[in-house]
């Protein structure tokens, strides 16, 4: 994911990727310690990911004049999480389960 990506993205669908990402990220972590992640890599691409999205958005708040995470609290109630992301990190089918139920305390 690119900087113009991320630029051209809507205020819904920059939270949006958000919030998917940290679900993608939780997943690959779950998968990472059954040792069903084939490629280590995937969590740090994710992390840089999310990083860059949250610096996108602090930089939206920034300039709109409105506090911090009212961005990810205003398109938060709209969120529905993807089944899978498709780069092979969500694990087993048991996982997907646990990351709906750790994402949900968050």
């Amino acid at each position: 994911m690119n900087t113009e990506e991320i630029k051209s993205m809507s205020d819904q669908k920059l939270v949006h990727t958000e919030l998917q990402l940290e679900r993608d990220l939780i997943a690959a972590r779950f998968a990472h310690r059954t040792s069903q992640l084939d490629d280590n890599s995937v969590i740090k691409k994710i992390r840089r990911d999310i990083a860059r999205l949250r610096t996108a958005a602090r930089s939206r708040e920034l300039t709109q004049s409105i506090p911090k995470d009212a961005l990810k609290a205003m398109h938060l109630s709209s969120f529905a999480p993807e089944s899978g992301s498709g780069d092979g990190a969500d694990g087993a089918g048991f996982l997907k389960g646990i990351v709906d139920k750790v994402s949900s305390n968050e």
